[in-house]
């Protein structure tokens, strides 16, 4: 049998806005420590990185330094509180569930690949009713690697039950880009997530700047022979 061919997502920034959920949190966890909140307009671009790295650059945008013991104590609090709070305003990118509709009746199967715990990132999809879509949902912990180590990328792929040499990585900040990279398969840039280096700049194979743009942007990539 043809192995399926695997398209792989990022979460956040990508499938689904997560930043208003995500920043809530981070915000829950500085007015903790008496610090203010980060509007969410300036936190956006933070995300991507994981939860420990969000806070500590919370705190960088006020000053403070805090030591490992206080970031692991802060990462525990804004996990819970984010876990419990995961769904109130993140939702998938507008045009995402036509677009997979589309690429599944072609044959394509999904998976997402994230720094985002593995946990984490079943309960969201879960709560917003995607998590069925997914042959496989991997996370920074599944693997013991993150972004951009090919690593979980390669592993993703084999765990959804395809080979690298047929997938697709769609992503929106760096981490995705190098990921793809460096285990060699082409990458479509979103530019409707989050980065502080604008997603063009990183030269992705295409970019797209609505979810509805995605079967035909798969189709081209597909049809260049980037993937069997």
């Amino acid at each position: 049998m043809i192995p399926p061919r695997i398209v792989v997502f990022d979460l956040d920034g990508t499938l689904v806005d997560t930043a208003p959920d995500l920043i809530s949190a981070l915000n829950y966890v500085l007015d903790r420590e008496g610090l203010p909140p980060v509007p969410l307009q300036v936190a956006r671009n933070m995300i991507g990185q994981g939860a420990r790295r969000l806070i500590e650059r919370g705190l960088e945008l006020e000053g403070r330094a805090a030591s490992v013991a206080d970031i692991t104590r802060l990462t525990s609090d804004f996990i819970d509180y984010y876990a419990a709070n995961i769904a109130v305003a993140s939702r998938p990118f507008e045009g995402l569930e036509g677009s997979l509709d589309e690429l599944a009746a072609r044959g394509f199967r999904f998976a997402v690949c994230t720094n985002k715990l593995e946990w984490l990132s079943k309960l969201l999809l879960d709560q917003l009713g995607l998590s069925s879509r997914f042959a496989a949902i991997c996370g920074a912990d599944t693997f013991g690697v993150s972004k951009p180590d090919p690593v979980i990328l390669r592993e993703t792929v084999a765990r959804a039950g395809g080979l690298i040499a047929g997938a697709i990585m769609v992503g929106d900040a760096g981490p995705d880009i190098g990921v793809a990279r460096r285990a060699g398969i082409p990458v479509i840039g979103v530019e409707f997530g989050y980065t502080e280096v604008p997603i063009a700049d990183l030269k992705p194979d295409l970019l797209i700047g609505h979810m509805r743009d995605l079967p035909d942007a798969v189709a081209r990539l597909a049809a260049s022979g980037n993937t069997p």
